[in-house]
């Protein structure tokens, strides 16, 4: 009677949480898991000695998919290792929903309301309806994109690699990291030994686009390319985030190309430039792979990328950031109030205004996290410049995974700030903010309103 007594208490004790602090904890639970499966021995190479703080530091990026790294993956883990890397990978980048869903329904477990909350929390959806089949596509289309990656990636690295076998786990860990936006490589060096390979840097361009762009977007194209009427409607959801993240990566590789043409592009012929800008505005959607040493890219352009990290992937995708449909918002919420305007219509729809409060919620938030961990930084690592700091700072929160060197070199306290961010990052601004806020309250009174100066 005892046990069972303190059961029901555990229970209730559970429903108390909203879904976004079990999502939380859920996430948590993960770090937990893969630290403890990241600290088996097998998964080391033989005589390797990783640290506690480096082994949760690895585990918090594999769950958050940064791909920030203070050991070399290459040098640090076994083949076994890899794989068990590519499984935390997916938890982290699919969501803990999605697999957890499956799971689920392998076992045959009813997905009752409670379950919905969890599923909608974790994806960013405003609606229960469909979830299940929402977790259902998403899954097959991240597999099946994935599967094909790594057939052609591990095929076409036969020429590189001595046997067949490495040059399939090579493709298959290439395939799963591009994906999920990881950022990990196990080639020891990113994707600079394909610096002058530009088939193996378009599939990884693609396959970066699949899982940055944001799910709905490809289950939406999906039911597009199979919708037998005569006019599909994409959602407003799709039009916006693919038109800005598209807009984004096109404003990013031309910024390379003009400010560094006097610098790291200089003396390259048009085809080695547009490859290297491309690329390197791609992977800072959420990428964290790269076709050179960033670190000799001139300070300017340093400080764009590091803007491009903070604002990020799309929103339900596997990457962090502000998310593209935030700045969108804010954006078009600027050129509104320059026009004397007060809705933001595009599309032929009307941004609810709840929307755009929330997307200066998160702006503001984001940049006090991020100019707080900046401060902190810069107070114990002072060994490295502020460039340095900003950009690892913006890497971790939009959970990119680009450095310029200076991960593996970070003090304790360093790792620690950096734990943080990527776990923020990953669970996203308005996750960090429900859960101080907890339920919600519904007000019974207001006082009387007053206008105050602005600006």
């Amino acid at each position: 009677m005892k046990l069972k007594h303190h059961k029901m208490k555990s229970l209730d004790r559970i429903h108390r949480f909203t879904s976004v602090q079990i999502i939380v904890l859920y996430y948590l639970s993960a770090v937990v898991i893969a630290t403890m499966l990241l600290s088996l021995p097998f998964v080391h190479r033989p005589e390797v000695d990783v640290t506690f703080i480096n082994t949760l530091f690895t585990a918090v990026s594999a769950i958050s998919v940064t791909g920030l790294t203070v050991v070399s993956t290459a040098d640090t883990f076994s083949v076994p290792g890899y794989f068990v890397l590519m499984f935390i990978l997916q938890f982290g980048g699919i969501g803990i929903m999605t697999l957890g869903t499956f799971i689920w329904l392998l076992f045959g477990k009813r997905i009752g309301l409670r379950e919905r909350q969890l599923i909608m929390t974790d994806q960013n959806q405003s609606t229960l309806s469909g979830l299940v089949q929402l977790m259902k596509q998403i899954l097959g289309l991240i597999l099946v994109i994935e599967f094909i990656g790594f057939l052609i990636l591990g095929t076409y690295f036969l020429q590189y690699f001595p046997t067949w076998q490495e040059a399939y786990y090579q493709g298959a860990f290439a395939a799963v990291s591009a994906t999920t936006n990881a950022g990990f490589d196990i080639t020891g060096s990113s994707l600079v030994p394909f610096a002058d390979d530009y088939f193996v840097q378009f599939l990884n361009i693609v396959l970066l686009i699949f899982g940055a762009i944001g799910f709905p977007v490809l289950i939406e194209l999906k039911e597009f390319l199979t919708y037998k009427g005569d006019n599909y409607r994409f959602s407003l959801y799709t039009k916006l985030t693919t038109s800005t993240f598209f807009l984004l990566v096109a404003v990013g590789m031309i910024f390379i190309l003009i400010f560094e043409q006097g610098n790291f592009l200089a003396g390259k012929e048009w085809h080695e430039s547009f490859f290297y800008a491309l690329f390197q505005s791609v992977t800072t959607r959420n990428g964290g792979l790269a076709t050179m040493d960033v670190s000799e890219f001139a300070t300017g352009t340093l400080l764009g990328i590091a803007m491009l990290m903070f604002i990020g992937a799309s929103p339900s995708s596997v990457g962090g950031g502000i998310r593209t449909t935030t700045f969108a918002i804010a954006v078009l919420s600027l050129f509104v109030f320059a026009r004397g305007k007060t809705t933001i219509k595009i599309f032929d729809r009307e941004i609810h205004q709840q929307d755009v409060i929330r997307s200066y919620i998160v702006i503001m938030t984001a940049s006090l996290i991020c100019a707080f961990a900046v401060i902190t930084m810069a107070t114990i690592e002072d060994a490295f410049t502020l460039t340095e700091i900003i950009f690892e700072v913006s890497s971790a929160f939009g959970t990119t995974g680009l450095s310029m060197g200076i991960t593996p070199e970070l003090s304790t306290g360093g790792k620690i700030v950096i734990i943080i961010l990527m776990f923020i990052g990953r669970i996203g601004i308005f996750s960090l903010l429900f859960i101080i806020r907890g339920r919600e309250i519904k007000e019974h009174y207001h006082y009387p309103t007053e206008r105050v100066i602005i600006g």
